[in-house]
């Protein structure tokens, strides 16, 4: 059966300015109903790049966990190479990135600047916000074709190059983000992973990679803008604290921060220019508990709106996919 025929077994309500959404009766049994129709979801979420499903009543981290085992194909990943820390419920689900709730996280393709990276992401909510806090998705090869051709163009001969220096203070650690404490092991990732490190006098690590900023769908082919270029830029970040940041740790010291494959500086006017085709162009639908969302972290990239109060959303990253298998424009694993 096609894609879209599988799609066409499920009823879903596609909006303006909202993710396809398809609502559900409670069943009693969500992970069943997971098992029971992941090949759908799947087929629509390869049509339209996310789909929201409301009305499932998902009631706690072990139902979402059983659920998220049932939508995948090949298994859900752990995480490696963290920008910042999560909570761990179980094997492969995880919460949302701890990150300021008064700051909103720009549109980003999740893991984009690994070799080995989800080809889906799944999403449930426990608890929605008072206000804020939506999971926005936004079409990448849409926003592919609103960019300027020149720019395009040099970050596909180019690539994107992402720096990182670890600290016990701001992001994951590198024991954290590596998922060991022994340095030994650390080095054997980089070096496998065509990652450039460097360790300072005070134990902390520095690292550079360099990726391909735009690729193709491994089932459609449509070409992708796929990368975190906006995401984890320094102009991204919230003016007071990259002051901070600059004046603690220095302009080359800072936690993360990309750059044009060749080395330059990727200045305000681009990282805005970027942040305002995604806004452009991006879906969004509060949550509700009990939500289910699955998004193709290919074709889309998804973001997170600043919230009020409590929220909950575990995440889960499934079916790992080799960068090289996506018809990268420049060679990630050169150096």
């Amino acid at each position: 059966m096609s894609s879209s025929s599988a799609a066409s077994l499920l009823d879903v309500d596609l909006q303006p300015g909202k993710p396809p959404m398809l609502r559900v009766a409670p069943t009693g049994d969500a992970p069943r109903w997971a098992a029971e129709h992941r090949d759908a979801l799947r087929a629509v979420v390869t049509d339209h790049g996310s789909v929201l499903v409301r009305g499932l009543g998902l009631r706690d981290a072990a139902e979402v966990a059983a659920v998220f085992q049932r939508l995948t194909t090949t298994g859900l990943m752990a995480e490696r190479e963290a920008f910042a820390s999560r909570q761990v419920y179980s094997e492969g689900v995880y919460s949302s990135t701890k990150w300021p709730p008064n700051q909103q996280m720009c549109m980003h393709h999740e893991l984009s600047y690994t070799l080995e990276f989800p080809s889906v992401m799944l999403f449930a909510c426990l608890g929605a916000a008072t206000s804020g806090g939506a999971t926005g998705v936004a079409d990448s090869p849409t926003v592919l074709e609103a960019l300027p051709r020149e720019l395009v163009d040099r970050f596909e001969r180019e690539g994107w190059l992402l720096t990182r220096t670890y600290n016990e203070d701001i992001g994951a650690s590198w024991a954290e983000a590596f998922g060991t404490e022994d340095p030994g092991a650390v080095e054997s990732y980089c070096r496998a992973n065509a990652i450039e490190f460097e360790w300072q006098p005070d134990g902390e690590l520095r690292t550079r990679q360099r990726r391909s900023a735009v690729v193709r769908h491994p089932v459609t082919g449509r070409r992708c803008w796929f990368n975190q270029i906006a995401f984890l830029n320094e102009w991204t970040m919230d003016p007071e604290v990259h002051e901070f940041l600059v004046d603690v740790y220095g302009a080359d010291g800072l936690p993360f921060n990309t750059r044009f494959g060749n080395g330059d500086p990727i200045g305000q006017d681009v990282v805005e220019l970027l942040t305002g085709i995604y806004e452009a162009h991006t879906l969004r639908e509060p949550w509700q508990a009990g939500d289910l969302m699955l998004v193709d972290n290919i074709r889309s990239s998804h973001s997170r709106d600043a919230f009020e109060g409590p929220r909950e959303v575990l995440v889960g990253m499934a079916d790992a996919m080799r960068l090289g298998d996506s018809s990268p424009t420049v060679d990630g694993t050169t150096r």
